[in-house]
This record gives structure tokens, C-alpha cells and sequence, in this order.
């Protein structure tokens, strides 16, 4: 068993908490306060699950907007273009994905930031 303390990051929006990285998978908790939006981006090799944990969060893709609620989960694949809105309240959800943190193309992002 190894101790690891959580790494938390501020971000524009909220910010996340890696919980777990190793070399299989990703775990993290992220907090999206309302009226805040993730960019709208994909991966080229990254699975993601987002799991709510409270709140109502919208994933919004070009096909579909998915307005989950705590207990249900949705799954995104590589190249599949997103982004996750915290609408109507602030929320939390844990993202759990395979292990390649930094494989983000962002195609549009609120604040300014690039790749």
C-alpha cells in the first residue's frame, strides 16, 4: 500500500484533484462552479468516465447534451469532440480515464488557453 497526497489544481472553472495517476489509469475529482464550462476539446488516445457526484452537469458533444445527475455516469471515447457545463448549480464528479493527462486538443476554450 502506498500514501500519495491528492494534488489539487485550480482551474478557471473550478478545479480538480488527481487522486490516483499511475501507468493504467487517472483518477480525479473535479468541482465546476455554475455557469462554467470546460473547453470544448477531445483526445486523440484518452478514454474518459465522468461520474456525478452532485450537482447537474451537462456534456455537451456535436451530436447530443447529456444533463446528468448524481449516480449516472457517461463514457467518452478518443475523438469524440466535448465538454462538460455546470448549468443550473455547481457540481462535482470524478473522472476516472486511461493514464495520458496531457493528450488534449482544445478547440475552443472560454478563458483563453491554448493546447
Amino acid at each position: 500500500m502506498e500514501y500519495k497526497k491528492i494534488k489539487h489544481i485550480n482551474k478557471p472553472w473550478g478545479y480538480e484533484e488527481i487522486i490516483e495517476k499511475n501507468n493504467k489509469y487517472v483518477v480525479k475529482k473535479l468541482f465546476m462552479r455554475k455557469g462554467h464550462q470546460c473547453s470544448y476539446q477531445y483526445h486523440e488516445k484518452k478514454t474518459e468516465t465522468i461520474i456525478i457526484l452532485s450537482g447537474e452537469l451537462s456534456i455537451i458533444t456535436e451530436k447530443i447534451t447529456l444533463h446528468l445527475l448524481p449516480k449516472e455516469t457517461v463514457t467518452i471515447k478518443p475523438y469524440q469532440k466535448h465538454r462538460m457545463r455546470a448549468e443550473k448549480e455547481d457540481s462535482l464528479y470524478l473522472e476516472c480515464s486511461t493514464p495520458e493527462m496531457d493528450d488534449v486538443i482544445r478547440l475552443k476554450d472560454d478563458y483563453g488557453r491554448k493546447k
